[in-house]
């Protein structure tokens, strides 16, 4: 078996070439230095080292075997180095979830902060709906995600890190774009709306259900995700309520209009212009050094 300090003993008296001056390198003796170099001779299988009482001299074998020792040498000093930096969150692997709007209204601008800041942190990405998010981090194959709430799990922790309007997207030349307005549920009367689904989109779900109260709306079909909801209104289907960086999805055929206080609760005079939250989302047991370095560069909007 070859070990480390017969490396790092071949080493020394392949660049001395000389055993007096590589044993006071390494600071040892000669007997023992030698014995390094004979039992690393013996494990490899060839002489590495032609010596007399006169000269020390690399053979062949022993130049090529000289790359590779330092080689090794090298990867043993920066792996001690690497382990480290990971022990201490600078370096590593971090899982991230994303849902598709979230990839929009922030993730980009995420990824490039963390490049430039925790350059040795590497970010793997994985996009998926909210409960699929919550299932990974709950299986251990994400670390953090950006999903929306609610969060019904005891284990996760969850804080804001994002919050935005809610609008109309409505087909371009409909008469809710040309009102010149921001539009009210009232305005919404007796309109095919394309709705969320309770369970699979609870989210847009209820904040839909909450802006719309008693404006009775078509519902004409409820969809799991946004994009989904665009299309459909671009394909004249309906309209719909969706968080403002929808806009940015740039889909053809489609206007979006800005809605009274944001979009909050109507019912309420106070309510919030920007209802729409986005969370970070991770497992408060995980182990994971390289996540608590990624969580202090995200935002808190909590407030």
């Amino acid at each position: 078996m070859v070990t480390l300090d017969q490396i790092r003993a071949f080493v020394a008296v392949a660049e001395e070439l000389h055993f007096g001056r590589a044993a006071a390198r390494l600071r040892m003796t000669q007997p023992p230095l030698s014995r390094h170099i004979q039992k690393l001779e013996r494990a490899v299988g060839v002489t590495l080292l032609e010596r007399d009482n006169r000269r020390v001299v690399l053979t062949d074998a022993g130049r090529g075997f000289l790359e590779d020792a330092r080689r090794m040498l090298s990867l043993v000093d920066t792996a001690g180095d690497r382990a480290r930096r990971i022990a201490g969150g600078a370096a590593g692997t971090v899982r991230l979830g994303f849902t598709a709007v979230s990839a929009i209204s922030m993730l980009g601008a995420l990824l490039r902060r963390l490049s430039e800041e925790l350059p040795d942190i590497d970010v793997l990405l994985h996009e998926r709906v909210t409960d699929g998010q919550v299932e990974g981090l709950l299986r251990g194959e994400l670390d953090l995600g950006l999903a929306r709430p609610p969060f019904d799990v005891a284990t996760l922790d969850s804080r804001v890190v994002f919050r935005e309007a809610l609008c109309a997207a409505v087909p371009e030349g409909h008469p809710l774009a040309r009102l010149g307005r921001p539009l009210t549920p009232g305005d919404f009367a007796g309109l095919p709306v394309i709705g969320y689904h309770p369970g699979q989109a609870r989210y847009f779900h209820e904040l839909t259900v909450r802006f719309l109260t008693n404006a009775h709306p078509r519902i004409e079909q409820q969809v799991h995700q946004i994009l989904t909801a665009v299309l459909l209104v671009a394909a004249g289907r309906g309209v719909a309520l969706v968080p403002a960086s929808a806009r940015s999805l740039g889909i053809e055929g489609i206007a979006f209009c800005d809605l009274v206080r944001g979009g909050g609760d109507p019912l309420h005079e106070g309510a919030a212009g920007e209802p729409v939250e986005l969370h970070v989302i991770w497992d408060r047991n995980s182990t994971n050094p390289a996540l608590a370095r990624v969580l202090e560069l995200l935002p808190d909007r909590e407030a």
